[in-house]
């Protein structure tokens, strides 16, 4: 062989042809070159060159292999080259190497054309280079008959109508994959011993026609779309080029078990009711979408209900109506590599469901989610989630269209009877009271279930009523309370007393009123709504937590402040979430100062007062919706909508209470132990018109001013009667002397003092 004369001084004379068995690989120098690199191996020549490097590796289908083999094969021929050129290229005195030699990678892409000619005629010529150009002609096996097996490499060929040079970029990504010592032969080809991942350049450097190699050179071309070549950033000549490992699994080992970042979905129960319909569309769906492959892209079909609803099993018994199965990813499965898993499920037929959570955006807002990977896949997707408003814009990226929602239902009340039945036997009379106070699903209720059965003996009421509570989250939005007073400590005229026996009674038949008497279709299971409307310090925190002891349910007070938000559309979006989580259980809502949050509703001047209007009427859909009990305390019923008073279910005044209902007040709110036998309560009662608050806080701070150190327990009128003066002060309420009757002095001189 003769080559051109050399670009620089450096370049030594070239050799003549060794004159080798075909054992022997040129190299620089053939006698010390290792034959097991790359030679083909003396005695009886082999049915079928190995696909891989490593011994006993190869693909399950022909098609595969053979394409496996075609890199391999271009390598070992690209290694033999590289041994020759390197050697003329470098000092003669170099040791024998088992690869050859690195040189400079600006040089030898400027000597690709210089030695073409010279590297053709030593295909042609050398022995070993001669017999790998043999094998590589060898003719592909006829794998795109349509038998092969459904995600395999030869089915990808076929269903892509992939080109004979496609099928060679896809084996040279894929062979890294399944070979570890593909990459230091990979190094080797592109002179730099880091890099043992294949690229384009690479591949087009083995190909026979370089030209070829630009149609793959697409950032829409469909090795990408279908998520079989790992993409997400900028094509470059130069960028590794690989194949996800889940991909690569299924191109090479399809109809292997599912892997373990996929999980199957069990198929739940359809029920009998409207949204059948919508589920059997959604069965076609899944159906017609594999015949419209690949020119149809991703088909997402939103999946909305409650929490705890069984989404990701509906979903599976929507597809399986059409015979596919449907998956998730593993929550183990990191969502940057989510995209590889819609791949794998396509690859092997299946429907995907997601959580909407695994779309969740960190740095968007209104709870935006995430485009979905690879739009362009023709795949079915579910997108489970529990707002309609959280689902939209997720086809808003390329070809993904975005299907009617299916809205999977909330159990009723004969339903959740069922669960209740199946999963606590030993409930007998409370289970229509746990039907309808815990408004869960399934999964939730079956939970419980197992929970109380773990205990050792078996449980009581109580301990059923708390297991059943347990899941109860209301978030920041409300602070539970717990009960300090019972119902019979309640001191109100006997018009409001008999009120609120009314709220307690109707609360406790609520479940027999809407499931016995049947007013739960024309009600909706809806709870019942109060509002206490009084002066400050007339009863009416301590009306509710009497109320919450005597039905047992828990309180929680709203904390306006977190609700209430100054910022268009929050204060609705905080009610939304108040609401779902609440409507899960029966619990009691306690709106203090309530005037804040349902006020009259203004004129509309500009946006802010059309927003403030539509939180209003939100609020009000949303009260009559709701399944429990609220109670709003208000100093200003006057400022309260009127629409939202026609809507209340009980209106309770709380007035100032008479001389005698306060002298009882005096007399309950005095500390057992506490010697009150020099107080004269009835001149108390008669001579201050004060709410029961204002007592409670008077004779605590007359209890601060009288135990000072190894002072008896004992309150005193002088002690009382300057806290009366400090609380009226305290509420800046005007008083005259004339009140304090024989204690005025006490009182003027106080004040002198002051």
């Amino acid at each position: 062989m003769t080559l051109p004369p050399p670009a620089a001084a450096r370049h030594a004379a070239p050799p003549a042809d060794p004159a080798g068995a075909p054992e022997v690989v040129a190299a620089a120098k053939p006698s010390a070159a290792p034959a097991s690199a790359v030679a083909v191996g003396p005695g009886p020549e082999p049915a079928a060159e190995p696909a891989t490097f490593t011994r006993g590796l190869s693909a399950q289908e022909p098609f595969a292999a053979y394409w496996l083999g075609q890199v391999t094969l271009r390598l070992r021929r690209e290694i033999c080259w590289l041994w020759r050129e390197r050697d003329w290229q470098a000092a003669t005195d170099l040791p024998a190497s088992a690869l050859p030699p690195p040189v400079d990678r600006a040089l030898a892409a400027l000597d690709q054309l210089r030695y073409e000619h010279d590297k053709q005629a030593f295909f042609a010529g050398d022995v070993t280079a001669r017999h790998l150009s043999d094998r590589i002609g060898t003719a592909a096996p006829p794998q795109l008959d349509g038998h092969a097996r459904r995600g395999s490499f030869g089915w990808v060929a076929r269903e892509l109508d992939l080109e004979p040079v496609e099928c060679f970029v896809l084996a040279v990504a894929l062979l890294p994959v399944l070979d570890s010592a593909a990459g230091h032969v990979i190094a080797c080809c592109l002179n730099e011993p880091s890099r043992t991942a294949p690229s384009f350049a690479l591949a087009q450097r083995l190909w026979d026609d370089p030209g070829a190699l630009v149609r793959c050179f697409d950032p829409a071309h469909s090795l990408l779309r279908h998520g079989l070549l790992a993409g997400g950033g900028p094509i470059d000549w130069q960028a590794p080029l690989s194949v996800p490992p889940l991909v690569a699994r299924e191109l090479l080992f399809a109809g292997a078990p599912l892997p373990a970042a996929l999980e199957a979905i069990a198929a739940e129960e359809l029920p009998e009711s409207p949204a059948a319909a919508a589920m059997a569309r959604a069965a076609a769906l899944v159906t017609n979408i594999g015949a419209q492959a690949p020119r149809r892209g991703m088909r997402i079909v939103p999946v909305i209900g409650v929490r705890g609803a069984p989404l990701a099993e509906v979903a599976a018994a929507c597809t399986a109506l059409a015979g596919v199965r449907t998956v998730q990813p593993s929550p183990a499965l990191p969502p940057e590599q989510l995209a590889q898993a819609l791949s794998a499920a396509w690859l092997r037929g299946h429907a995907v469901y997601l959580p909407a959570g695994l779309l969740a955006d960190p740095g968007g807002h209104d709870g935006a989610l995430r485009p979905l990977p690879l739009p362009g896949l023709p795949l079915a997707v579910f997108v489970g989630g529990h707002e309609r408003a959280a689902l939209r814009g997720l086809g808003a990226n390329g070809p993904a269209e975005v299907m009617p929602a299916l809205v999977v239902p909330a159990l009723g009340y004969r339903e959740r009877l069922a669960a209740w039945q199946r999963a606590l036997p030993q409930a007998g009379p409370l289970l229509p009271e746990l039907a309808r106070r815990f408004r869960y699903e399934r999964t939730a209720i079956a939970r419980v279930g197992a929970e109380l059965a773990a205990l050792e003996t078996p449980p009581g009421e109580a301990e059923m009523l708390a297991a059943a509570r347990a899941d109860l989250d209301l978030g920041t939005l409300a602070q539970p309370v717990t009960p300090r007073f019972s119902r019979d400590e309640l001191m109100l005229a006997p018009p409001q007393a008999r009120q609120i026996d009314e709220i307690v009674a109707a609360m406790a038949a609520l479940t027999r009123v809407h499931y016995e008497w049947g007013t739960a279709r024309a009600w909706n299971e809806g709870g019942l709504t109060a509002l206490f409307a009084g002066p400050p310090g007339t009863g009416k925190t301590m009306a509710a937590e009497a109320i919450a002891a005597a039905l047992d349910l828990p309180l929680y007070r709203i904390d306006l402040s977190q609700v209430v938000d100054k910022y268009i559309g929050e204060t609705e979006k905080n009610l939304r979430r108040l609401f779902d989580a609440a409507d899960s259980a029966d619990v009691i809502l306690f709106f203090d100062e309530a005037d804040a949050l349902f006020g009259r509703r203004t004129e509309v001047k500009d946006a802010h007062d059309r927003y403030a209007n539509l939180e209003i009427s939100y609020l009000l859909e949303r009260m009559e919706r709701f399944k429990g009990l609220a109670l709003l305390a208000t100093n200003r019923k006057k400022d309260v909508d009127e629409a939202f008073l026609r809507r209340l279910r009980f209106v309770v005044e709380f007035p100032l209470p008479e001389a005698p209902v306060r002298a009882h007040i005096w007399r309950s709110v005095i500390p057992p132990g506490v010697d009150a036998s020099a107080l004269d309560i009835e001149f108390l009662a008669k001579r201050f018109a004060l709410a029961g608050g204002h007592i409670r806080a008077i004779v605590f701070q007359a209890c601060l001013q009288s135990a000072a150190e190894g002072a008896p327990r004992r309150l005193t009128m002088e002690a009382v009667v300057l806290a009366v003066q400090r609380e009226y002060e305290k509420l800046d309420r005007a008083n005259s002397l004339d009140q304090f009757g024989p204690y005025a002095a006490l009182v003027a001189e106080q004040r002198i003092v002051r």
